[in-house]
């Protein structure tokens, strides 16, 4: 880890070797922030987003910056151990990718009907929130309720996928990636723009993407009872997807099995936490929480292998990791850069299901960082558990 000093505001803290100048910028922009607290972490997998870099861990005293948490609210992994080897399911990988796109919406494709599901209890979670208020606790959520309801239970594009993977003694694995559909976009644009608002309301000048609420301000509780419902969702909508894809498993190799270890994480959220004496708004932005001996799911890009770890509780890095292997190459680029035939080189042997093939090339392998090198810049974050390699992939 490398400390680098900001003239005006907070150091930073890296835990990348060599940081793109797009993100450094980012992060410098965030560090001179006057609420951030201590310094500013940036993992091994960072690169160049909104506001802050995908891949930072910002702490902030009493005030939320939306676009540091990202647009895809609690977008995360879900991994899951079975009892299955790898020689059980060789031969039905092709049927379970292509059971599982007739049973998954992906990319922008939604459930035709409303799933059944007590959304404002998944949000209450028993704890006595805000339910009892409704509208007026969740008003984003409630404007666009239906749409919410035909998301539950989809993967969305992009770099989400499901895998099927082996681990280094055998035992099949699937991993799903997969955020908060379009509700935390709506979300985090509609209280971005408030922060916009609030903060030229009082003749603050600030970056356009950096625009913040005090979470006393009545916008800033909003954003955050909003915030948690996406997480909470996404939670969900992962669930939901685990639960079909294992009955597609049982039904395709005609057999039980039973689930050794379930792995859940998230990498796009604020939470209040204590960290050097004081209690703090930590905003993890393509970023997931390793407190010590807690496990992390830490995906490659598919056709590399991805990594089950456990965390170290790193004061250093707000007690954080890396939520992947991390961009490379932008998407376009990806597009120009890699041919069809390259990219099937690089998958090898891995079984693909995608509805298009220019959508996979630009999550293909080489638009991606060393996953093995970004383990080994985070070492003093996380220790690994499990060393997975993909058996089959299945991509909106």
């Amino acid at each position: 880890m490398k400390i680098r000093n900001v003239p005006g505001g907070v150091p930073l803290y890296l835990y990348i070797e060599n940081l793109e100048p797009g993100a450094l910028e980012q992060a410098e922009n965030c560090a001179r922030l006057p609420f951030v607290f201590h310094h500013i972490a940036i993992m091994p997998d960072a690169h160049e987003g909104y506001a802050m870099p995908i891949g930072g861990v910002m702490a902030c005293r009493d005030h939320v910056v939306p676009y540091a948490v990202g647009v895809d609210i609690g977008c995360g992994m879900l991994a899951v151990r079975t009892s299955l080897k790898a020689h059980e399911v060789q031969g039905d990988l092709e049927n379970v990718v292509n059971e599982g796109f007739r049973r998954i919406p992906v990319g922008f494709d939604w459930h035709k009907k409303p799933q059944s599901a007590d959304l404002f209890s998944i949000w209450d979670d028993g704890k006595n929130k805000k339910r009892r208020h409704g509208e007026e606790t969740l008003p984003v959520v409630t404007e666009h309720l239906d749409e919410v309801r035909k998301q539950l239970g989809t993967l969305g594009g992009g770099n989400h996928f499901i895998e099927i993977q082996v681990d280094q003694e055998g035992h099949v694995w699937m991993m799903l990636h997969s955020g908060s559909r379009n509700i935390g976009l709506k979300v985090a644009n509609h209280y971005h723009k408030r922060a916009q608002e609030y903060v030229k309301s009082r003749n603050i000048r600030v970056g356009k993407d950096y625009s913040y609420l005090p979470v006393s301000h009545e916008d800033g509780r909003l954003y955050l009872d909003e915030m948690d419902f996406c997480v909470r969702f996404a939670f969900e909508n992962r669930d939901r997807m685990r639960a079909v894809m294992l009955d597609i498993i049982r039904e395709v190799l005609r057999k039980d099995f039973q689930i050794l270890e379930d792995v859940r994480t998230a990498h796009n959220y604020a939470s209040w936490e204590e960290h050097y004496g004081e209690r703090v708004l930590v905003h993890r932005k393509g970023a997931v929480r390793a407190r010590k001996g807690e496990l992390v799911t830490i995906p490659g890009s598919m056709g590399t292998a991805s990594y089950i770890a456990r965390g170290k509780g790193a004061p250093e890095s707000f007690e954080s990791c890396s939520h992947g292997a991390g961009r490379s190459m932008g998407r376009r680029q990806a597009l120009k850069a890699i041919s069809k035939e390259e990219f099937e080189h690089q998958m090898g042997h891995v079984v693909l299901g995608c509805p298009k093939i220019k959508d996979a090339i630009q999550e293909a392998p080489a638009a991606y960082k060393d996953i093995d090198e970004v383990m080994r810049q985070q070492a003093d974050l996380v220790e690994i558990v499990h060393r997975l390699t993909p058996l089959a992939v299945l991509k909106g």
